[in-house]
């Protein structure tokens, strides 16, 4: 990509596309961490809300720099997968973690193009540490669960 394939706007509709999903990342965590029960409740409602404060960091950058480009930010956020069924969470998390890490890869590629070199390193850090959530997660579902 080239500084001219990507322009504003098109970076903004991204940032935003982040931006809804760190709010349904948040909500899915909160959600999950209340409703999980069985043996395995106390580990997981502390897994689940461990990761609400990174999700809201991850938020609170992107409708920063959403405003810095000029953008409005989204105050909506994709419906959350409901279940109680503690292994689906966890099912879940290791999804929405790997389709987020995906989403911000094209997002530092288009950061790169449009020329904003401090947001491809802060979406650098950011796939790091999505990376680090979708890897927790899937090394709970290595584990035996009980059912």
């Amino acid at each position: 990509m080239s500084e001219r394939d990507v322009d504003k706007a098109t970076l903004l509709e991204g940032l935003n596309e982040d931006l809804a999903h760190e709010y349904q990342a948040i909500m899915m965590y909160n959600t999950y961490a209340a409703a999980v029960s069985g043996v395995h409740r106390n580990e997981l409602k502390k897994f689940f809300l461990d990761e609400v404060a990174d999700e809201f960091t991850h938020a609170q950058f992107l409708a920063d720099k959403i405003t810095a480009l000029g953008g409005r930010p989204v105050t909506s956020a994709p419906e959350v997968e409901y279940t109680t069924n503690a292994r689906e969470m966890v099912e879940n998390v290791a999804r929405a973690e790997a389709e987020t890490i995906e989403r911000y890869v094209k997002r530092m590629k288009q950061a790169a193009a449009f020329g904003d070199y401090g947001l491809e390193t802060k979406l650098g850090d950011i796939i790091a540490d999505e990376t680090t959530h979708k890897e927790e997660a899937e090394k709970l579902l290595q584990g035996k669960w009980e059912h």
